[in-house]
């Protein structure tokens, strides 16, 4: 899901909304004033591939472990699966938690 189709999704139908609340999917804010890069997988090693602009936020579908980042939220060597092959440092989401908040990616 990309960011686009996420802020689509906030606006949506109360059935949507729900199904959403039922799936545990919610979205996150990335730190403020930071362009968060994307990347084709859990690491700095992999190639970016878009970069989100300041002011968004994500859905995480599923964390695994990567490259360890250090960013506004601590160091971290936890990976946000945002989309299909997109990956965030979690370094730089606000999860509220130091942890895992979703599953672990297959």
């Amino acid at each position: 899901m990309s960011v686009d189709h996420v802020e689509e999704l906030e606006g949506a139908s109360e059935g949507e909304t729900a199904t959403m609340a039922a799936s545990g999917l919610r979205s996150y804010a990335v730190a403020p004033g930071v362009r968060l890069n994307v990347r084709s997988g859990p690491g700095t090693g992999y190639g970016i591939v878009r970069v989100l602009p300041e002011g968004a936020r994500v859905t995480i579908f599923c964390q695994r472990p990567g490259t360890t980042v250090a960013g506004p939220y601590g160091s971290s060597n936890i990976w946000d699966n945002i989309d299909d092959g997109e990956y965030v440092a979690d370094a730089y989401v606000n999860t509220g938690s130091d942890g895992y908040v979703r599953p672990r990616c297959s």
